[in-house]
């Protein structure tokens, strides 16, 4: 069950982050996130009523908040790291955050067997190449660099954190609705900000109520990813969960190749394998 949980995390992350791509072109980053945040908090907030999560309310709810926190900076720091570019170097760099809950693992004392143990090396290996990673052209900034480390030591730092949120299912669906809720809080802190430095909120033309569904698939989507990666982490080594999950750069390349178009470099082609080599390591291991 660990594996297609975190399979099921790898599918969701990836299909969000190619809607919220796409929905970024023409809506500021920051209004993305708000936005879609909101409505997954709205869905999750009605699961909890009905469910009764509120008594599941306890000391680990912190955790919940302090992923909340975490993951605006994240992402933040790596969209600013995105337009410093280059992209091809910036976007396989933010998936090493798997590193950070891999981590926690095996400070937990898990030890992945040497066939566990090859499939996250080789996983890994494969995430980096499906980003189509640059090996020649301008250099990248340190800024941009730092920026990017950043980043994905946040996003790893949410996939740590969430784990740690909840023990059972209401529980879950409590601590994912603290953390949306305290994403919205500092995203739109950070949204306040900007707009009374000049930064416009909205695309010229206004709210693009059109696209209110592909907002809410995106919301939905990421949290969906946050609940089956706990599930995951919940079930199984943390060590295989994390690396599972964190394929998702490989669904964003794939959903990028069959939606809009956009054809795979070699190294790209050859991540994706090499991903799918070390899924089925892991896996069988």
């Amino acid at each position: 069950m660990t594996a297609l949980f975190a399979l099921a995390t790898s599918l969701l992350w990836g299909l969000a982050d190619f809607g919220g791509g796409l929905l970024t072109r023409r809506v500021p980053a920051l209004t993305v996130v708000v936005v879609s945040q909101s409505i997954a908090a709205a869905v999750l907030g009605t699961i909890v009523v009905a469910t009764g999560g509120w008594s599941e309310a306890g000391p680990q709810l912190w955790f919940a908040v302090a992923a909340g926190l975490v993951g605006p900076v994240a992402m933040l720091a790596f969209y600013k790291a995105l337009a410093l570019g280059p992209m091809g170097v910036v976007s396989p760099l933010g998936s090493l955050g798997v590193a950070v809950p891999v981590g926690v693992g095996l400070v937990l004392g898990e030890r992945p067997g040497l066939l566990q143990f090859l499939g996250i090396l080789v996983a890994v290996a494969g995430v980096v190449l499906a980003g189509g990673p640059q090996f020649k052209g301008a250099p990248v900034q340190r800024q941009a660099l730092l920026l990017t480390l950043l980043a994905a030591f946040g996003f790893g730092a949410v996939m740590a954190l969430i784990a740690e949120a909840s023990t059972t299912l209401n529980g879950l669906f409590l601590a994912l609705f603290v953390q949306r809720v305290t994403n919205i809080a500092a995203g739109g802190t950070a949204l306040y900000v900007a707009v009374r430095r000049g930064t416009p909120a909205l695309p010229p033309e206004g709210f693009p109520y059109r696209s209110l569904p592909a907002f809410a698939f995106v919301g939905l989507a990421d949290v969906a990813a946050n609940g089956t990666y706990a599930l995951a982490a919940q079930t199984g080594p943390v060590t295989v969960a994390a690396v599972l999950a964190s394929l998702y750069p490989v669904i964003t390349a794939l959903a990028a190749r069959t939606m809009l178009g956009e054809r795979l470099r070699a190294v790209q082609a050859a991540g994706a394998g090499l991903a799918l080599v070390g899924t089925v390591l892991l896996a069988t291991g």
